[in-house]
């Protein structure tokens, strides 16, 4: 990407090359506990090799695309008790047969594996007042119920040289305890002002939440993933102008990361402290599916965007993370899953539209708003 503006050539070769930088991952030992963070190491200069974004295709479904469905009503509670009758799915708007159904309400009907719960301290895009405000909130849904959870889950801390990551339990007193261990000085870099910090934020973000969905791909079952934190920088606006290379590798991307959470069956909600800004709603303006690399930009690749895409939900930030948090926790109560034969495409990398219907008035369906389909 080219950006019009007195950062230079430095930056500019550095957009070409997002995302770029190696993110390692550290388990917390067993039972929760974790270890004082490591020391902060010196700032150094992002590698020039993408770690992703560097294929043509996203990665190939073997047999059917199964999709995971949300159904709510006006109240915006999961409903339960469909049947296969009331869905119609639309493949570009054109009805696809649908192969399996199962409808799961978390009580008569469980899914063999227990929908995980993942949960994303965002230490790299949140100045530490912020980081240490969300803890606290996410400790305090931890000990709700006792510290009796719902669901598996597991805890995420990200920083600008990786991850520390809790084992999935359904304690959420000894989970509470290790999150509550961790210091907030956890960003190994100084936040750098300008184009300069935002690329930097942007490209460690993008590595973390790659590194996640690769992480999570290995266990199957649903997972919810609550990241905590509006997520890294667009770096959209009118100064900001993508070349054909830049745009070509954001569009690879793009697909890379549509097929990997499908494929893990993640589905991605955002949470934040917080009052609306003058940005809060900016990512609305990307929430079409990209066809083709011509059309790529960096809002595509959001948090927000990402999260809406995935079929999950975006909150407007308010000061109460934990009551954000037990709203998206129902969506693992009571949901449906179906798969299809997507048809063959013409070209590598064909963007389908994907929306689901439900036959009941009142209803609305959430899903995967798209795929990439392949030759």
């Amino acid at each position: 990407m080219r950006i019009m503006s007195r950062f230079g050539s430095a930056i500019i070769v550095l957009l070409l090359c997002l995302p770029r930088l190696a993110f390692t991952q550290q388990s917390l030992p067993p039972g929760g506990a974790t270890t004082t963070p490591p020391a902060m190491a010196a700032p150094q200069t992002p590698a020039l090799s993408p770690r992703i974004g560097t294929e043509a295709e996203a990665p190939r479904a073997a047999g059917p695309i199964k999709l995971d469905v949300v159904v709510t009503g006006k109240s915006g509670k999961p409903v339960s008790g469909l049947d296969l009758k009331d869905f119609t799915l639309l493949d570009d708007k054109l009805p696809a047969k649908i192969l399996s159904f199962q409808a799961f309400d978390g009580i008569a009907q469980k899914p063999d594996q227990p929908v995980k719960v993942i949960l994303v301290i965002d230490a790299v895009n949140l100045p530490f007042g912020l980081v240490a405000n969300e803890r606290q909130q996410i400790v305090k849904f931890l000990l709700e119920n006792g510290g009796h959870l719902a669901e598996p889950t597991t805890v995420y801390v990200i920083t600008d040289t990786g991850a520390k990551i809790s084992r999935p339990t359904l304690d959420g007193n000894t989970l509470a305890a290790a999150t509550e261990k961790l210091g907030i000085g956890l960003r190994a870099t100084g936040r750098a002002a300008g184009a300069w910090g935002a690329i930097q934020r942007f490209g460690s973000s993008l590595d973390a939440f790659n590194s996640i969905a690769d992480n999570e791909a290995k266990t199957p079952g649903r997972k919810l993933l609550i990241w905590a934190g509006p997520g890294w920088p667009m770096l959209a606006g009118p100064n900001i102008e993508a070349s054909a290379k830049g745009q070509q590798q954001m569009f690879n991307t793009i697909v890379q990361l549509s097929g990997k959470l499908r494929q893990a069956r993640i589905t991605v909600y955002s949470v934040s402290l917080g009052v609306p800004g003058i940005g809060t709603y900016l990512y609305e303006d990307y929430l079409k599916g990209v066809k083709t690399a011509e059309n790529a930009e960096s809002g595509n690749l959001a948090l927000k965007v990402l999260a809406s895409q995935s079929g999950g939900r975006v909150m407007k930030p308010d000061n109460d993370l934990t009551a954000q948090i037990d709203t998206y926790i129902q969506d693992a109560t009571a949901f449906y899953t179906m798969s299809f034969d997507p048809p063959p495409a013409d070209r590598a990398n064909e963007y389908h539209d994907l929306k689901i219907e439900v036959d009941k008035p009142g209803l609305t369906a959430r899903t995967s708003t798209g795929y990439y389909a392949q030759p």
